[in-house]
Formats: structure tokens, C-alpha cells, sequence
């Protein structure tokens, strides 16, 4: 069986629950840690499907390994390949496939609640029509020529889009876990001055974390499961 290759862009974004949820269903992964000097795989094709997680900085700021990661994503849709984007991940998938990404209507830091626009998009979560999810960004992507945006938000219409039946671009975080909640809010809690009416504090996002976290990680399991439907062993 071929692995999943997963791209990380900085120790403190990894996979997280979606980490958790592959080897709970027996699914073999790699992952290239791009920050500490991995390289993109020259051959995707040598992998079942690809996983993009997000980092803090812009698919704009033209790093080392951006280019091969753009050829990547590109080349995997050609080869039919399913690619799953959270957050940044889900702003290189725009870039590469001829969207845009520019500064967010509105940076947004915390849970927001979400709703299901497409009904070609019920099927990755499973018809619910409300989704509470986990944000942490000050960018957002276009929808690319082919996609269909499938969830919406208030502050940042762009939440998630589809191309074909099997790539995934989200704007939000599914894969959060508790310590990457707290490790983000205690690491880059500089962030939190933004006035923006879509950033919570820490003390509004604590209380209640470990039942936000089960809820959202019901809504990834969803997600994961039909997206590894479509992955090329």
C-alpha cells in the first residue's frame, strides 16, 4: 500500500488528529517536514494521496519549496490523486490550481460556525448543514476555475471548496487537537490583539475546549473517511 504524503510547514502545524484518525484506520503516512529541510517528493504518484497542513506564512512569500509543492498539488490532481488542504494547505491548493490568495475579509482566531452551501458537498460531512470549526488565519483563498465552494462563513465567505470528487481545500483547521489549541494560544498569543471581530481570546476558547475539540474531531472523522475513499494505492 502505498503511503500518504503529508507536507508541514512548521513544528507547531502538524497533522494532529488527522495523524491519529490514519493509523487508527490502519492507513501508512509520511511526513516531510519542509521547515527543517525535507524536500517535495520528486514522484506523487509514489504516494496514495496528499495531505497539506498550515503554517503562519503566505503561499505569496515565494519559500524555497513552494514552487515543487504548487507542481505537486497539480500534478496529483492530473494523476487523480486525492489532496486534502488545511488552512494554508487549503490556500496552496487555490494558488495552484489558478485561484488567489490575499488578505481575509476578516482575520479570524478561534471557533466559528459555519454552514454547508453546496449539496454536492454533503457528503463530506455527512448532511449536516452546521459545522463549528476551528480558525487560525489572516488570509484566505479564491475559489480556483473548476472548484465549487462547498462550506461558508460570516466573516470569510471561502470556507472550504471541491474539485472533481476527491480534493478537499479548507480554509479552517479540522485537525486541531487540545495541545495544538493550547500551544498555539500560549505561543502565539501576540496574535490575539487583533480587533477583528472573528479573533476570541483565550479565555473565551478554554472553558469550553475539550468538548469544541470531540465536536469538531466527529466532523473530521467524517471528512477524513470519504476523502480516503478516493486514495490511489
Amino acid at each position: 500500500m502505498k503511503p500518504i504524503a503529508i507536507f508541514q510547514h512548521v513544528i507547531s502545524d502538524g497533522p494532529a488528529y488527522f495523524a491519529h484518525w490514519l493509523i487508527q484506520a490502519g492507513l501508512p503516512y509520511e511526513v516531510f517536514h519542509l521547515y527543517a529541510g525535507d524536500a517535495v517528493p520528486a514522484d506523487i504518484s509514489a504516494y496514495s494521496g496528499l495531505g497539506i497542513m498550515g503554517g503562519p506564512m503566505s503561499v505569496n512569500d515565494g519559500l524555497p519549496y513552494q514552487a515543487g509543492q504548487l507542481d505537486a498539488i497539480r500534478r496529483a490532481v492530473e494523476l487523480d490523486i486525492p489532496v486534502i488542504g488545511h488552512c494554508l494547505g487549503g490556500q496552496l491548493m487555490s494558488k495552484a490550481l489558478g485561484g488567489t490568495v490575499d488578505a481575509s475579509p476578516n482575520v479570524e482566531i478561534g471557533w466559528s460556525d459555519l454552514r454547508l452551501e453546496a449539496e454536492v458537498g454533503a457528503r463530506w460531512f455527512l448532511g449536516r448543514r452546521q459545522l463549528r470549526q476551528f480558525q487560525w488565519h489572516g488570509e484566505s483563498f479564491s475559489i480556483p476555475p473548476g472548484a465549487r465552494r462547498i462550506v461558508v462563513g460570516e466573516l470569510c465567505p471561502n470556507q472550504a471548496f471541491v474539485v472533481g470528487e476527491k480534493h478537499l481545500a479548507m480554509q479552517f483547521h479540522c485537525e486541531v487537537n487540545e495541545e495544538k489549541v493550547r500551544a498555539w494560544l500560549h505561543n502565539d498569543r501576540q496574535e490575539l490583539i487583533s480587533q477583528s471581530p472573528g479573533v476570541q481570546q483565550a479565555d473565551a476558547i478554554l472553558p469550553t475546549l475539550a468538548a469544541d475539540v470531540a465536536n469538531s474531531q466527529r466532523i473530521a472523522a467524517d471528512i477524513y473517511a470519504e476523502w480516503v475513499k478516493g486514495l490511489r494505492y
